[in-house]
């Protein structure tokens, strides 16, 4: 395995009666259920997904997470800061570089010479 694709952040459907009675219950307490309790288990999720590549300290990847809230909302960096050290960008030739190809427009090629 060489890449995982996440199309978006693993949030939980809000409507699941579990879920829907856990943010009810933290809300009516005094807290945010979102920042409490929804972007936690988001990051667990992607934590676990993430896992399916870096099973060692020796392994490489690419994890490619091409929900945009990454960037735009200010839970985000929770989602950074759980990912093990890394480099981060959207860049890419950097990506392609990682494969050993290039960048082409909005695709990349492998050259096996």
């Amino acid at each position: 395995l060489s890449c995982v694709i996440i199309d978006k952040l693993p949030f939980a459907v809000p409507t699941d009666p579990i879920v829907a009675a856990r943010t009810r219950f933290i809300d009516d307490n005094g807290g945010k259920s979102f920042f409490d309790y929804s972007v936690p288990q988001a990051v667990i999720t992607l934590k676990q997904g993430i896992g399916r590549l870096i099973r060692s300290s020796s392994d490489k990847g690419v994890i490619a997470i091409l929900d945009s809230r990454l960037k735009t909302k200010s839970y985000g960096r929770d989602f950074l800061n759980s990912l093990p050290k890394c480099k981060i960008t959207s860049e890419l030739q950097e990506v392609a570089q990682i494969f050993g190809g290039e960048a082409n427009g909005n695709s990349f090629v492998k050259r096996n010479y």
